[in-house]
């Protein structure tokens, strides 16, 4: 069973891709966004990993016990939050599976709104806000036939170089224009993240405390739209 936001099959049609291409771009979007302001503001990632394990490796060995148990609270908090996403979007109960959108836009809003009357600890922001990154990174796990990541870029990364290759080096016409496709997706969505990391300082200085209201809004928005147009086909 399928664990992303839309369905998808192993032939997936053109427009499926389309929708699939838009929405992982959205998403790692307002990743990049949300890392970035969990980066400015807390001093620690919320959705890279690959970064705050090296943190924590390097904070053993010298004993930075901060750094420790921030590092231990943000992982084990995005890995739960993929754990529940993936619960969620394998619940047979659950015909359309756009609630995760609806899930993370309220632990947004609902810290939000918390935040902005009492001060919440920086550990406690990073626990809320790592798990909801790990639950949307369940949101879109491939687009058409190539696996991808919203919530960080060390593999996008990885699969564009590696689909670059394989594109220089084949010389079968239809492999060829599968991975100029994949290759296009994966930069598309480095994009993406860069882009929201990019733009997050200047909404930050902003917004301040209400920043994260952004991502959350333009969650619910989509999961909206995307009810819509699931509820249609």
């Amino acid at each position: 069973m399928d664990n992303s936001g839309i369905k998808t099959t192993s032939s997936v049609s053109s427009d499926s891709i389309k929708m699939q291409e838009r929405l992982a771009v959205f998403l790692a979007l307002i990743a990049g966004y949300i890392d970035a302001t969990g980066l400015i503001q807390w001093k620690t990632y919320v959705s890279f990993m690959s970064g705050n394990t090296t943190s924590l490796g390097a904070a053993l060995s010298t004993g930075k016990y901060g750094i420790i148990i921030t590092s231990i609270t943000v992982i084990s908090c995005f890995l739960t939050g993929i754990y529940v996403g993936t619960c969620v979007s394998l619940w047979k109960r659950i015909k359309n599976q756009i609630l995760t959108f609806y899930i993370v836009s309220g632990i947004l809003i609902f810290y939000s709104i918390i935040a902005y009357f009492y001060d919440i600890n920086n550990l406690l922001s990073i626990a809320i806000v790592g798990f909801s990154m790990g639950m949307m990174n369940t949101i879109v796990t491939s687009v058409g036939n190539q696996k991808v990541n919203t919530d960080f870029v060390t593999g996008t990364l990885n699969s564009l170089a590696k689909n670059t290759a394989m594109l220089t080096m084949t010389k079968d016409k239809a492999e060829k224009k599968e991975y100029q496709s994949n290759a296009i997706h994966l930069l598309l969505l480095w994009i993406g993240f860069l882009s929201g990391a990019f733009i997050a300082p200047f909404l930050l200085d902003y917004f301040g405390k209400w920043s994260l209201m952004i991502p959350a809004l333009l969650l619910m928005i989509c999961g909206v739209l995307i009810s819509k147009i699931n509820a249609k086909n």
